[in-house]
């Protein structure tokens, strides 16, 4: 499970910085959090296939996290897509998308299915590899955060033991269940013998737009990884409060109150160049963060 940053600059691009995208990967199924202008030439450029994208989430609307959708998806249809994309945002944001369809005659070549957020906490989706959850955060509109949760699948198996125990393939999935073998010998194979541990659950939580709250601290609690908006920094907390933003060493505070083992920082102002003190800034109060840098994939 790993996060790629597309974009981590807040409303304006700057410096080389784009507007708000990132994607996480897990077990390779690509799930999008926010599409801020631009998101599709990222994409390409750090050579991630739309073709694993099924599920695309908007935390609000406000342009930087959503301008980049439009050519997105009409770009998946231009190129043949076929599979099922899933969009979850606020509600206005499907009439939106409608609009923009009709006006220009576009037909998707592929099913397309909009979720509307609900107002508060909510399970989204759930499969067997990973679920999402939505957590109200607190913003100038409307504003969510989202949970992702990866699932373990059991435990690993190690193919060349289990043919040396004589044990036969239609028995591998009860191996990775945590189940020991019974050979017609009488000898019990124990589970361990032949599988070792798989992949540990993990939480990833992606911290939108916010002032500095522990309203939802319940949700992230003990996530591996935070991603926290911190648009400005601590000399400026006084236009963080009143634009309903944060600064990075309220990030690392939240981090730290969380229990979280990462912190990752974004949504930079464009009124900074160097990013630099944004990590000394948060250092002190929580070690382990890094200051996010577009293309770089951080394991969860």
């Amino acid at each position: 499970m790993k996060v790629t940053i597309l974009g981590n600059n807040s409303a304006l691009p700057a410096f080389g910085r784009h507007p708000t995208s990132q994607v996480v990967s897990v077990y390779g199924a690509l799930i999008m959090l926010d599409c801020g202008e631009g998101t599709q030439v990222q994409m390409q450029r750090y050579g991630l296939r739309w073709r694993n994208l099924e599920h695309i989430f908007i935390s609000h609307l406000h342009g930087d996290h959503y301008f980049g959708l439009p050519g997105l998806i009409n770009s998946m249809s231009l190129l043949g897509r076929t599979a099922p994309l899933h969009l979850y945002a606020p509600a206005p944001l499907g009439a939106m998308m409608d609009q923009i369809f009709n006006v220009a005659d576009t037909t998707l070549c592929f099913p397309y299915f909009f979720h509307p957020l609900p107002e508060g906490t909510e399970l989204l989706v759930e499969n067997d590899m990973f679920k999402v959850t939505c957590f109200p955060v607190n913003h100038r509109i409307q504003c969510h955060g989202f949970l992702i949760e990866r699932k373990t699948k059991g435990r690993k198996l190690l193919p060349d033991k289990a043919k040396e125990y004589g044990i036969a393939p239609d028995f591998y999935d009860q191996l990775k269940q945590g189940k020991d073998f019974q050979r017609e010998d009488g000898l019990l194979v124990k589970n361990d013998w032949v599988t070792e541990d798989g992949p540990s659950p993990r939480k990833y939580a992606y911290c939108a737009d916010t002032i500095f709250t522990d309203s939802f601290l319940d949700v992230i609690q003990g996530a591996d990884t935070i991603y926290h908006e911190c648009t400005y920094l601590d000399r400026d907390a006084d236009k963080a409060e009143k634009r309903f933003h944060s600064t990075a060493a309220q990030a690392a505070q939240l981090a730290k109150m969380a229990n979280a083992k990462q912190l990752l920082l974004g949504h930079f102002s464009s009124k900074y160049r160097d990013l630099e003190p944004f990590r000394e800034e948060a250092l002190p109060i929580f070690p382990n963060v890094q200051v996010t840098i577009e293309g770089t994939a951080y394991e969860i």
